[in-house]
Parts: structure tokens; sequence; C-alpha cells
């Protein structure tokens, strides 16, 4: 039995694709327009893009984007540590094979994040992050000339029962004059202004599978292989990440965020619509004359400010709408539905009070970021981990970074959820030594605590590298050695100025002085 092609395998997978790709499209819709529209929407067919009445969808998925990015891959310090694994701890137990492993890891460390700062990595990663709240899915690919981002109108995707990703299809158009030595001579013409022209885009397929626990792909053109585009790839350090927002037992895709509160969305979305074109029925000035009174409705119309014309004040009336209550009753569940919005897409919406402290705004925000745990818990296991095998694999290739035995070093991700993590273990132990300090007196914080390990957890809490910053104790005993001995030989030197300055001593000298023999003349 003969494989199915690409094109065929896209096909089969896109009917259980339809039903979350139409659900992303109405999340798209109400958010952010550009980023999902439907299949048919191609470069030679734009299509005008329906604007929501409502930008507080727009500016939800933003914020959140933005946090999310920055959690995942933080500019100022490493998402990921390199360190022995734990049952290998024993075999280099020196600390001078410690001190040497750890500065040979944060040369690692700093060459593969000098390498994404490079590139363009962030600005994709952003990208797929903004599809992800929105449709719940995004496809990466990371190449040899960066990442690229395939939204959900471009790909298909079919996982196992475990959730594992078992092969990926995605479909792009590309130029017909770059694949001219592929493409058959005979090809269909189009008609334009009564011309025969050949289209310029043509359907290129990529289909991605996994065999004999390796990724191998190749792409297709009008059911061709295009030679030179087969590539493989070891099955921990696949170049395609099949993202998700949210999982689902026995869904293929994910579901996003706005999703979840599409109902709020539609709703806000409805009630932004009213409050618009009732407004502005609202403003609308239009004056009444009866007919039988004497007031000429040209004169009225041409009467400028302060104008003296003839007529009866109740021959004109001005149409009001009159609908002030009902106005009132769908601003405020709007604003209640954009509040709403604004806590589940960790906005910070403080208090708005004079009395409002720079503690409770603290605390607003920690609480924010701490629900940011069960956000991107599934994006550390689908996104950084793959993403951090595929550079060290790209980079030890290319000979930039030396082989790391993985028997005994292992990478750890450090950022996202174990971020949130040493953040609560910053707070406790700041509440735990001021709870000591308020309770005991700031003797008891002296007293009964070790300030070196304080300094180092909070450290680690910060994700300092205490490396050669915070001082050995073998350097603060040195410290304090020299500094009792300079204290003894100023006391030594303190006591011999007092002695020479005694009563005695200064008898002493001047019966010296008398004794002195005078020099002969």
């Amino acid at each position: 039995m003969s494989r199915a092609n690409a094109r065929e395998t896209y096909d089969r997978l896109s009917g259980g694709r339809s039903q979350f790709l139409n659900t992303a499209i109405e999340c798209s819709e109400l958010t952010l327009p550009y980023l999902i529209t439907d299949d048919t929407h191609t470069s030679n067919s734009r299509k005008v893009l329906k604007q929501p009445w409502q930008s507080t969808g727009a500016k939800a998925v933003v914020t959140l984007a933005s946090k999310l990015m920055l959690a995942l891959l933080p500019p100022q310090t490493t998402f990921f540590k390199l360190q022995v694994r734990e049952d290998k701890l024993g075999e280099m137990d020196s600390p001078e094979i410690r001190s040497e492993l750890d500065l040979s890891f944060s040369k690692i460390e700093r060459t593969i994040m000098d390498f994404i700062a490079a590139s363009n990595d962030r600005v994709v990663v952003h990208q797929a992050i903004k599809h992800l709240i929105v449709s719940g899915n995004s496809l990466i690919f990371m190449g040899k000339e960066g990442l690229k981002n395939y939204p959900l109108n471009r790909y298909v995707v079919n996982r196992d029962g475990n959730g594992t990703v078992i092969e990926i299809v995605t479909k792009e158009l590309i130029g017909r004059e770059l694949l001219k030595d592929v493409l058959q001579t005979n090809d269909p013409l189009k008609v334009t202004d009564g011309k025969q022209t050949e289209d310029d885009d043509v359907e290129v397929y990529t289909h991605v599978r996994l065999e004999k626990e390796k990724w191998v792909w190749h792409q297709e053109v009008q059911d061709k292989v295009i030679p030179g585009s087969r590539s493989t790839a070891p099955k921990n350090a696949n170049a395609w990440l099949p993202l998700r927002f949210n999982s689902a037992d026995g869904e293929d895709y994910g579901r996003g965020r706005v999703e979840e509160f599409l109902g709020d969305f539609r709703s806000l979305n409805a009630l932004s619509q009213a409050l618009i074109e009732g407004s502005s029925a609202a403003a609308k000035v239009v004056f009444l004359i009866s007919p039988s009174s004497t007031t000429k409705p040209a004169a009225l119309a041409k009467a400028g400010n302060g104008a003296i014309i003839q007529g009866r004040p109740e021959d004109v009336a001005v149409v009001q709408v009159g609908k002030t209550a009902d106005f009132t009753t769908a601003a405020n569940m709007a604003q209640s539905i954009e509040r709403r919005v604004g806590e589940a897409f960790l906005q910070l919406n403080v208090r708005q009070s004079e009395r409002t402290t720079a503690e409770e705004v603290r605390l607003t925000q920690l609480e924010l970021e701490q629900g940011l745990g069960g956000l991107f818990s599934l994006l550390t296991v689908e996104f950084l981990v793959p993403y951090l095998n595929r550079i060290l694999l790209v980079l030890q290739r290319n000979g930039q970074l030396p082989k790391i035995p993985k028997d005994y070093v292992r990478p750890a991700i450090v950022a996202g959820v174990n971020a949130l993590g040493r953040g609560q273990d910053r707070e406790s132990l700041t509440a735990f030594m001021t709870t000591i300090a308020q309770t005991l007196g700031p003797e008891a914080l002296l007293k009964y605590i070790n300030p070196t390990e304080v300094v180092k957890r909070l450290a680690a809490a910060q994700g300092i590298d205490v490396l050669n910053l915070i001082k050995t104790e073998e350097q603060l005993a040195g410290e304090k050695q020299q500094l009792e001995q300079e204290r003894t030989q100023q006391s030594l030197v303190d006591q011999a100025g007092q002695l020479s300055k005694s009563p005695m001593v200064e008898q002493a000298m001047m019966g010296e002085e008398e004794e002195t023999p005078q020099p002969p003349m």
C-alpha cells in the first residue's frame, strides 16, 4: 500500500481541525482580527477584516502575551541552568571541581543566551504566544535562518492517545518563480481581464512524521517531492514545535484563553456596539416645529448664535431619546465585564483611592504573577524544553559549544513556574525575617540567623549566580583574623603612646636630661 501524499494527508486531517479553526476565527474577530482567518484568505484574494466594537480584547491579549513572554524568556537572566545530576554529585564532591564546573556552565549559558539575543527568536515567540492565547494553537519551526510561526489555518497535526505528536503537515503559498525548476510545464492557467496568465503562488506542503525514534520531513508541490527538501532530527530535538495553550484529553488541538471567556467577549462586543450606536443617535440634534406655528423653519436654521427672530418657544421642540437609564445599565454591565476580563488576562486593576498604598499594589501584582502558574505550565513542557534541546543540538553541530555529557549534566528550566516558586521563596524568607525582628527584636537576628546563608538564599531566589560574588567562609575567616591582628597592633601602639605620656616616664626623661654633661667649650 503506497503512502498518501502530503496534500491528501492535509485534506484528511483538516476535518478534525475545522471546529477548532472556526472557534479560533471567532475569537480572533473579537480580539485581534488579523491573527486567524479562514483558509481561503490568501495573498491574492485579500479579505476586508471585520473590526470589533471594543479594544478591550486586543489590550487583554497583548498584555497577557507580554507577561508570558517575559516569564518564559526573561531578558536579564537565563531561562535554564546547567547542573550536575544528583546521582553523580558524589563523583565530583571537591569544591575546586564544583567551582570549575560552575564557571564552565556559566560560559555555556551565556553563549546560548547571546545566540538567542542575536536572533529574531523573541519576536517570533511573542507572535506565537498571541496565537496561543487567541486560538490555543501555534506551530514553530526552528530553521537555520531563525524561527518561523505557523497559524492554525496553515497546519494540521495528528496526536496519539497520550497527546504525543506523530504527524504534522503544513501548507504554504510560495511564488511560482521560485519553484519553476520543479513545476510542470503544462500547469493550468487562470484568466485575468480576458488574458491567460499563470497564478503567482503555488501550494507547498511540508510533511513531518515520526519514524523509528527520529523525525523525518520533506516538502511537496503538485504531489511531487521537492529535491533537497528531505531532512531529519532526533526525537528529543525536533525542529517542529506544535504548541498548545490548554490541552484536553483526546483532542489533537488546544484551547485558547479567549475561548474560555468567549461569552464575556461576545457580550462586551454587543454592549459596546449598542452603546456606541445609541450614543451616536442620542447625540444627534433635531428640532421640531409645529406646522401651525408662526416660526419659520428657514429662519430658525439660518439664525446664528445670539440672533433674534420672531416666534414662540412652545412652537419649537427638540427630539430626545430618553434612554439615559437604559444607557447607564448597559454601561455598568460593560464595565463589570471589562473588569472580569482584565482579571482573567492578568491586568493590574488597583483600587482607585487616596489611601491606596504601595503594599496593596505590590500584593495585587504578586497575586497576578501567581496566577501565571497554571497558564504556562504546559508551555514550559512543550516549548522551553524542546526549544533548549534544539538550540543545544544546533550549537554543538556548529562547533560553538562542546559536547555536554548527558550522563552527568542535565539542563533544568528555571523560568516560568520555577521562577514563580523562587519568588514565593523570597517572599516567605523576607516575611520570616521580618517576623523574627518584630517579635524577638533585631538582636535575635544576629543571635539565631546565619547571615551568609540568608544572603545565599536571597540570591538563589532572585536567580543570581553567587559564584565569586559572595565571600566564602575561608575569606571571611581570613578577613576576621587580619582585622584582629590590626586591632592588636593598634592596641599595642595605643598602650605605648599612653605609657610615654605617664608622669613617671616624664620625670625619668627629665632626670636624664639634667644628668646629661654639657659639651666642653
